[in-house]
């Protein structure tokens, strides 16, 4: 075993997502401690791919249709590692060999080593069986699908809305490895200087956000962080520069009536408290108990539970049976997740076109009940981590035509000029801006 290799002991239940079941038995699985984040999410992520190869290497699809699943999800990591990580091919197919062996049985170790060993003669020759990038429109997106490891209809769509080269970059960010952002907790009077130190300390590389001032963004270090109990002490928060930029463009001031519609997990929730200097109100509201409880004892540990009240709801019938009137009203909206594919890895095998339509219609149900909740001269947010116009747009355009009495409020006051579009709304591009896709309508109520 190579120097740094662990016996990590993982339930099985728990990498549900790479295992594509939820077996009930335990299994240990030899990796390095310090890759096992980065292999199981690569591995789901590029799943399309690397089953193209190994069902090429089986000359069979029956028989890699019938493959045992675990044996298959071992193949998929030592492919992944060679493939992928580039790491030494040898030291691979040795540690997965034993790994199918300790995990099935000695039969299946000898077929892992025939596979990979196959695989490595083809990466040193440089003749990996992958797809030709030649066809019509659909023999194409079937191609970029495997190439680039993303269900059809996403390439499809994304095509269609961006062109061919556009889709490629957004599927590439996908790919790469994620960035993170930590918040600086002003409700607990914690600055971005005194979290800048505290990394400094622990040695985490950063940047300082360009728009933002109290976010910082870290690339690697995210365990130091969390080992480090930054976290835990409240001092920051894990959160997306895109969803700041979102809490920007609802502006929260002290002393202002917020309803957050579907606020849990809370994050936004938290961010617009903690700009309120302990004046005012924001009204969390959110169908799920369980995660309303555990943004009420997130806001405790930040020092800002007393400006945030949880009422657990379906929005739709609260809008109904409550009068009740808000300065602002924040919807952010359940929806694909399409802006943030590269720190969800599982999620693109997660969703379906179908999903996209059913989303719509909740969509604005949720946009019909959150207008009833806004006072007459206030704001209406719309908000989405998407990069679907259907989803963006098409949503507030339509809710336009059902509900005249709101305006258009372009959000150019609020976020730099990069992410306003023509029509005043705010859009990030992960692949313009490096950070996730989101997207936020401001209208005001007339």
């Amino acid at each position: 075993m190579r120097k740094g290799k662990v016996l990590v002991i993982m339930r099985w239940g728990m990498l549900k997502e790479l295992w594509g079941f939820e077996p009930r038995i335990w299994m240990i699985v030899i990796l390095d401690c310090l890759q096992v984040t980065d292999i199981v999410g690569g591995t789901i992520r590029w799943r399309r791919y690397l089953d193209h190869l190994i069902c090429s290497l089986c000359h069979d699809e029956r028989k890699f249709r019938s493959m045992e699943p675990l044996l298959l999800q071992i193949i998929r990591i030592g492919f992944y590692e060679i493939v992928k990580l580039d790491m030494p091919p040898y030291a691979v197919v040795d540690e997965n060999v034993r790994l199918a062996k300790v995990a099935l049985r000695p039969g299946a170790g000898n077929m892992v080593n025939g596979i990979l060993r196959k695989l490595v003669l083809l990466k040193e020759t440089n003749s990996l069986p992958l797809p030709i990038l030649e066809g019509d429109d659909r023999a194409q997106a079937r191609a970029l699908a495997t190439l680039y490891s993303h269900p059809v209809w996403m390439v499809r769509r994304w095509t269609k809305y961006l062109g061919q080269e556009e889709a490629i970059r957004l599927m590439q960010w996908n790919n790469g490895e994620p960035s993170f952002n930590l918040r600086a907790n002003s409700g607990k009077g914690v600055t971005r200087d005194d979290l800048v130190m505290q990394l400094n300390l622990l040695k985490v590389p950063h940047e300082l956000s360009l728009h933002l001032d109290h976010f910082v963004r870290i690339k690697k270090g995210m365990q130091i962080v969390i080992q480090a109990e930054l976290l835990k002490q409240g001092l920051c928060s894990v959160q997306d520069e895109s969803a700041g930029l979102v809490v920007s463009v609802v502006n929260p001031q002290p002393g202002e009536s917020i309803i957050d519609c579907c606020a849990a997990p809370g994050g936004k929730t938290l961010y617009m408290a903690s700009l309120m200097d302990g004046q005012g109100m924001v009204y969390a509201i959110d169908i799920n108990k369980g995660r309303l409880r555990i943004l009420r004892e997130t806001a405790k540990l930040h020092q800002v539970d007393t400006v945030i009240t949880t009422i657990p709801a379906d929005l739709r019938v609260f809008a109904e049976t409550y009068p009740m009137k808000s300065d602002k009203v924040l919807l952010d909206a359940p929806c694909s997740g399409l802006g943030v594919l590269s720190k969800r890895a599982d999620l693109r095998w997660n969703r379906s076109l179908e999903d996209l339509e059913e989303l719509k219609i909740l969509q604005d149900e949720l946009l019909n009940a959150a207008s009833k909740l806004v006072k007459p001269g206030g704001i209406l947010v719309y908000s989405t981590c998407s990069v679907d116009p259907e989803e963006n747009e098409d949503r507030v355009d339509a809710f336009l035509l059902r509900h005249p009495e709101f305006q258009i409020d372009p959000v150019d006051a609020y976020v730099p000029p990069d992410f306003v579009t023509e029509r005043g709304f705010y859009f990030s591009y992960p692949v313009k801006h490096s950070i996730d896709g989101a997207f936020a309508a401001r209208l005001v109520k007339t």
